[in-house]
C-alpha cells in the first residue's frame, strides 16, 4: 500500500462477521491475533478471504517457531508479526524462518498462498519482497538490541508493544512513565535513523495523534472484543439510565 499511514485494528474473536464489518469499516490493516485469542489455524485460513485483499492482512503469530511461522505464511497472509523479538539471534530465526532458500529456510509446499499451485512460480519469486515480515519490540531487552536487531536482513517492519515493554521495565501498564516513553522513543529514533517502518498499538485513537506526526506507519488501535463489550456496556447503562 502507498499510503504513509496504515490505520488497523485487532481481529481475535475469530467470527466471520466480525471479519467482514473490519474490511467493510474502511481499515488499511488488520492485525488477526493468535498470540492472546483462541483463533486456529483454520479460524486464519477461513477469515483471510474475508478480509479479502483490499486490506493487509498481518497475522501475529503465538511465538518466534519455525513451524508456526511457515504454517500462518501458507495461509496466503500479507505477512507476520513475531511477539517478544529481543536479540539478533531471535531475529535472525524470524527472517531465516520466512524466507525460502537461498536468502532463508522456509519449507516449499503446496498451499493457499499460491493458489494450491496455480500461481507458485510467482509466488516464490515474489514471496521475499512482498511478504511483510515484522519483529514486535516489546521488552527492554528488545531495546537495548535494537540496532542489532534492525540489521537483520529480511525483517522490514518493527512494531512497538507498549504494554508488554512497560511490564518488562517493572512498570506494568504505565505505558506513559516517563522511563517508558523514553524507550519507546529510543525504537522509534533508531527505525527512522535506519529507514525501517515501524508500528504502535494504543487502546483508543487519542494517543495515537503524537505516532502519527512522528511518522509511524502502522497504526494499531482497539480490539474487536473490547471495542464488542464497551459499546455493549454502553448501551446498557443508557437504557438502565432510562428506567431509574
Amino acid at each position: 500500500m502507498e499510503k504513509k499511514h496504515l490505520i488497523g485494528t485487532i481481529y481475535s474473536l475469530g467470527s466471520l462477521p466480525v471479519a467482514e464489518m473490519i474490511s467493510g469499516a474502511g481499515f488499511d490493516w488488520v492485525m488477526i491475533d493468535m498470540e492472546h485469542s483462541v483463533l486456529s489455524l483454520e479460524d486464519v485460513q477461513h477469515a483471510l478471504p474475508v478480509f479479502g485483499n483490499k486490506i493487509l492482512r498481518i497475522v501475529r503469530v503465538p511465538c518466534n517457531d519455525e513451524t508456526w511461522i511457515k504454517r500462518v505464511l501458507d495461509t496466503g497472509c500479507d505477512g507476520i508479526m513475531v511477539p517478544m523479538v529481543k536479540t539478533r539471534e531471535e531475529a535472525e530465526k524470524l527472517a531465516l524462518a520466512s524466507m525460502y532458500p537461498p536468502e532463508g529456510q522456509r519449507s516449499v509446499g503446496l498451499t493457499r498462498a499460491h493458489g494450491y499451485g496455480a500461481t507458485f512460480t510467482e509466488y516464490l519469486a515474489s514471496a521475499g519482497s512482498d511478504l511483510v515480515i515484522m519483529a514486535q519490540i516489546e521488552h527492554a531487552e528488545g531495546v537495548e538490541n535494537i540496532d542489532s536487531i534492525l540489521n537483520v536482513r529480511g525483517i522490514n517492519a518493527i512494531f512497538i508493544g507498549p504494554y508488554d515493554l512497560s511490564a518488562s521495565m517493572g512498570l506494568p501498564s504505565q505505558v506513559q512513565h516517563p522511563e517508558v516513553i523514553m524507550a519507546i522513543s529510543h525504537v522509534k529514533k533508531k527505525c527512522s535513523e535506519a529507514g525501517m517502518p515501524y508500528g504502535i498499538f494504543a487502546s483508543g485513537p487519542e494517543p495515537l495523534s503524537q505516532e502519527i506526526n512522528d511518522g509511524c506507519r502502522y497504526i494499531l488501535c482497539g480490539v474487536d472484543s473490547s471495542l464488542m463489550s464497551s459499546s455493549l456496556r454502553d448501551l446498557s447503562d443508557r437504557l438502565h439510565k432510562m428506567v431509574q
